[in-house]
């Protein structure tokens, strides 16, 4: 019985402590009975409709987010990233709230079925941790319904209801969720698809700044009095010289007053085009606004691992939309995992006093290798003297030797203490 409850391996189990996953598992109502599990288990467990799954992935990615911040300088910018992506089930034809969405990054429009995987992340450019998720149906284009007799009181119709709201509408409470839980960012990164006046307005009376990639639409900026669309504010804008490969930069104001500073970048891929990017941040330098935006591409990274390593879509088959929720929570779940095990791996700081014992270590071997190699240049340069100035120097340094306490004696060269 002990050797069947104790099948984690040991790097697992320490994480499993050292994250204090169970207890996350306990707040989020996710409990194990007792008796021994039966062949319907797993199904059971991943179909249940009363977890709180959200819950779960929240306080667990904040704790996992706040032992990674205690290693990340003060000075250093943390951020959320918002971004979706495809949730395939091509396949299935009887899933809850199946739908036909677009896959908007692809170049032509590709419609498949399955769900938009709307996906709230943090990251300090080390580590990310995914903190928030909604896979989105559609009330147009929906397949499916939501399966009759499902407990209206439950977490888990809740996700149903919210499945079928805009993506816009889930970012603000996604937000606010994760600042109540405790987790630090001054930037909501974000594409051109979610960078829209009204969700702009919103996440700034959070108190957070928004950069974002923007394109040629209907958005209008304030320019002296006038209203300009993104290319008629490209003209206007200053020369920025190319550094970096910044073309121009100009402030301005959104339509719905939010005052913005809107960088044009040169395009890689086409370099007859440009990109725009947007900075609710006023105060930031060119250079500095494409650095943090940068950082959005963490998300792509997750998105990648969690579809061809972590079996994401692929690991279970069902219909029941908690299943489509416990598995994404649990996938999420290993990431969170993964991330802290390479944090601890490349960053030295997470021996904890040991590190810096072993800092003073090194400073101490520095100091003796320079003292060491001073006396081999004194060896060197008293075998070119005679022996009466020799004989004195010897002595001189002999006294001084004898002088020093013992753990610096430790570290000169034994021959020429005993010569």
């Amino acid at each position: 019985m002990i050797e069947q409850n104790n099948q984690l391996p040991n790097e697992l189990h320490t994480v499993f402590k050292e994250l204090e996953i169970l207890k996350h598992l306990r707040n989020a109502n996710i409990k194990k009975s007792d008796t021994l599990p039966a062949k319907d288990a797993v199904s059971r467990f991943l179909n249940h409709s009363k977890f709180a799954w959200r819950r779960f992935l929240l306080t667990f990615s904040a704790s996992a987010i706040q032992k990674v911040s205690t290693l990340t300088d003060a000075k250093r910018v943390r951020v959320f990233i918002v971004d979706d992506s495809m949730f395939d089930r091509n396949r299935s034809k009887k899933v809850e709230l199946l739908a036909r969405c677009i896959d908007h990054s692809s170049l032509k429009k590709r419609f498949y079925k399955g769900f938009r995987m709307l996906t709230l992340g943090w990251s300090d450019g080390h580590s990310f941790m995914p903190i928030d998720f909604s896979l989105l149906s559609s009330t147009n284009a929906q397949i499916n319904g939501i399966s009759e007799g499902i407990d209206k009181r439950t977490s888990g119709y809740k996700r149903r209801v919210e499945a079928l709201q805009p993506a816009p509408q889930h970012i603000p409470a996604m937000l606010t969720r994760a600042l109540s839980a405790g987790i630090q960012a001054s930037y909501v990164l974000m594409d051109t698809w979610f960078t829209q006046p009204p969700l702009i307005r919103a996440i700034v009376e959070q108190g957070l700044d928004v950069i974002g990639m923007i394109k040629a639409t209907n958005q209008r900026y304030v320019i002296d009095g006038q209203l300009l669309s993104l290319k008629q504010l490209y003209r206007c804008a200053q020369l920025a010289g190319q550094k970096n490969g910044v073309l121009r930069s100009i402030h301005t104001v959104m339509a719905s007053g939010v005052p913005v500073k809107v960088i044009f970048v040169q395009n890689r891929n086409k370099k007859s085009e440009w990109l725009a990017i947007l900075s609710t941040d006023c105060t930031l330098s060119d250079q500095e606004i494409v650095r943090i935006y940068g950082m959005r591409w963490d998300i792509e990274g997750f998105f990648k691992t969690t579809q061809s390593l972590l079996r994401l879509q692929k690991e279970f088959q069902g219909r029941s939309y908690d299943l489509l929720i416990s598995h994404t929570t649990i996938v999420f779940s290993r990431y969170i995992v993964l991330s802290w095990q390479n944090r601890c791996n490349t960053d030295d700081r997470t021996l904890g006093g040991f590190f810096y014992e072993l800092c003073d270590e090194i400073q101490d071997l520095d100091w003796a290798v320079a003292l060491q190699q001073l006396v081999e240049l004194l060896q060197d340069t008293l075998k070119k003297t005679n022996s009466r100035i020799k004989t004195m120097i010897e002595s001189q340094l002999q006294q001084w030797i004898a002088s020093l306490p013992a753990y610096i004696k430790a570290y000169l060269p034994i021959s020429f203490c005993e010569s």
